[in-house]
């Protein structure tokens, strides 16, 4: 069983006390999961004491996975605080003395030190990718960023799978409710194709655009508190989309990002 976290959510003691009742009782053993959390930009010259941060908040002795959230070094502002800081004019105050590299040797030396069993990236680009394909003693793992059918990200998702780098979905359904609710976004699942295939598969848009994503060979984490949409979203493994049918989402690919973090920093990082 997996699970995706980050210093960031903001509930890692909360998960922690979860894990050590869960433990206590017998209900999961710790070698039975795969944990993951991530390193906030707040934090890159500070990975090691960031880490056992979470570690300590989760009350756990190694992670399965620890992922450098975003490319990009902010203004330091306390070991998991995960704040960002911005300057008078409202823009993200990034640290230019940090770099990439620097931090993912930091990110190797947990490995050696048995603190996190893998490393990986996240929101990183086929540039940035590839750079640190280069530079890299460890490569990393995962890189995880947003995909779903309005944002395919072919050619990012090719370069990694052929370089050895398993791929993770994040918001694969878009994020749905909460990116309409925090960014005016559009949810593709209100898209005709999906819901025209939901209906000859008899399954919901959600369960077609999760099912596309794995036939993809990607890892998908979709999100959700409610627990009939938590079952829902494990249902995907007794059907398979045609060629024709993938095809068809492959068409409605807008090239739309629906995660903006931007928003509130003040900078597009994606620019």
């Amino acid at each position: 069983m997996g699970s995706d976290w980050a210093a960031d959510y903001k509930n890692e003691a909360e998960i922690g006390e979860a894990l050590a009742e869960a433990f206590k009782t017998g209900l999961v053993k710790r070698e039975e999961l795969f944990i993951t959390t991530k390193l906030w930009n707040s934090d890159h010259g500070h990975v090691l004491e960031a880490c056992k941060d979470s570690l300590k908040k989760l009350r756990l002795d190694y992670l399965d996975l620890y992922l450098v959230h975003f490319p990009v070094a902010t203004k330091h502002t306390g070991v998991g605080t995960t704040s960002s800081a911005v300057d008078d004019k409202g823009v993200l105050e990034i640290d230019t003395t940090i770099s990439l590299e620097a931090t993912w040797h930091n990110m190797e030396d947990l490995v050696s030190k048995g603190l996190a069993r893998s490393i990986g990236i996240s929101n990183y680009d086929i540039f940035l990718t590839r750079d640190c394909l280069a530079y890299s003693k460890i490569k990393p793992a995962v890189n995880q960023f947003e995909i779903h059918p309005y944002f395919q990200r072919e050619s990012l998702v090719k370069f990694c799978q052929k370089h050895g780098v398993a791929v993770t979905a994040h918001s694969p359904l878009g994020g749905s409710a909460a990116n309409i609710e925090w960014f005016n976004s559009i949810s593709c699942l209100d898209d005709a194709v999906l819901n025209d295939l939901a209906e000859k598969y008899n399954k919901t848009p959600a369960q077609i655009a999760l099912r596309w994503a794995i036939q993809r060979d990607t890892v998908v984490i979709p999100k959700s508190s409610k627990v009939e949409r938590l079952k829902e979203n494990f249902e995907v493994s007794d059907f398979e989309l045609t060629k024709e049918d993938r095809e068809l989402i492959k068409g409605i690919d807008r090239k739309y990002r629906m995660d903006l973090p931007a928003k509130s920093w003040g900078i597009d990082l994606y620019a």
